[in-house]
């Protein structure tokens, strides 16, 4: 059966951070048990190939691996010295300590969840956090920032990484989705969804882009930005112009009491009408329909009539009953 990568990787660090001497690519071909599975089936071009895979990944990790020429035949050694591998001692106050316990809590995706968890068990094992730290006095109300999004992991990474992607997109209102390619530069969760900020070739500008209208896999594509990465992308700036956040106008609607608080905290009036509905005046401004026919029966547009129009041909559609939605501009 053959040896899982990570069991490798653990391996072949363990062996390079034990070594009192460095150790030839030979040496650790012989050493290593996931190295000498293959025998002789695997070539020296394929065990070179792969001997440098493990040990870009474990720099990636953080490991510091020393390179040493032998003076006799030139041939070169690796080991990880214990002092350049080991992390100065960390002092952080009781506020410091809460709020990298909350921010570790707030992570619910599985594989932020892991190294977060890992991290605070490392951090408490060196007696950096206690177990009685003032964030154990907050769980009664917990913050959570879910991403269930297919699509948020591969924007994640090429965010970083500075590489370009391609996906289909559904925009608001849109019967069909369309392709596009974009230079992703960040993603912010707002008002209970996920957002990317990026730069959209086709369009040669700036665009934001819901997580949860993407379909199917996002792509990466060959070549690096063609376009400059502002200082600051300020993914809730751009979000807001297309909510409706800060618009010159404003719709009034009737909203079942106890439902859509989303809307209530951006309202600039709300009054009752009876026991069973507000009436509320709120920001109007690009994708508002789409925002509040995720409410369904609870939202009643009273003004203007070209979002109420909006609104119910939106509805009809989902509905099936004739009517053709209308497409983002």
């Amino acid at each position: 059966m053959a040896i899982a990568k990570s069991e490798r990787l653990m391996n072949l660090a363990l062996c390079l951070m034990n070594t009192k001497r460095p150790l030839s690519k030979r040496e650790l071909r012989d050493t290593i048990e996931a190295y000498r599975e293959g025998g002789d089936s695997i070539s020296d071009d394929s065990f070179n190939r792969m001997f440098e895979r493990d040990k870009d990944d474990l720099r990636e990790l953080g490991l510091v691996i020393d390179v040493v020429e032998n003076p006799l035949d030139g041939e070169l050694g690796y080991l990880a010295r214990r002092d350049r591998n080991r992390l100065p001692e960390i002092h952080l106050d009781a506020e410091e300590a809460a709020a990298l316990s909350l921010a570790a809590g707030v992570w619910q995706q599985a594989r932020l969840a892991g190294a977060a968890s890992g991290a605070l068990q490392k951090l408490r094992a060196a007696g950096v956090l206690e177990d009685d730290n003032p964030a154990s006095a907050l769980t009664a109300l917990e913050p959570r920032i879910p991403a269930r999004e297919a699509a948020f992991e591969p924007l994640l990474a090429a965010a970083r990484e500075r590489r370009p992607v391609s996906f289909d997109y559904r925009k608001s209102g849109a019967a069909q989705s369309e392709p596009r390619t974009v230079e992703p530069w960040a993603l912010e969760f707002w008002h209970g969804h996920w957002y990317l900020a990026a730069w959209d070739r086709d369009r040669s500008a700036p665009r934001v882009f819901r997580l949860s209208r993407i379909t199917g896999k996002v792509r990466t594509r060959p070549g690096g930005f063609t376009a400059e990465v502002p200082d600051h992308v300020d993914v809730r700036q751009n979000v807001a112009r297309f909510a409706g956040e800060g618009a010159t106008s404003t719709a009034v609607i009737r909203l079942r009491r106890g439902a859509a608080f989303p809307l209530r905290n951006r309202a600039l009036r709300a009054e009752p009408v009876d026991a069973e509905w507000d009436e509320l005046e709120i920001p109007y401004g690009h994708g508002l329909a789409a925002d509040l026919l995720e409410f369904g029966p609870a939202v009643v547009v009273l003004a203007p009539a070209d979002l109420r129009a909006d609104v119910i041909a939106r509805l009809r559609a989902v509905a099936g009953v004739g009517a053709e939605p209308l497409v983002e501009s």
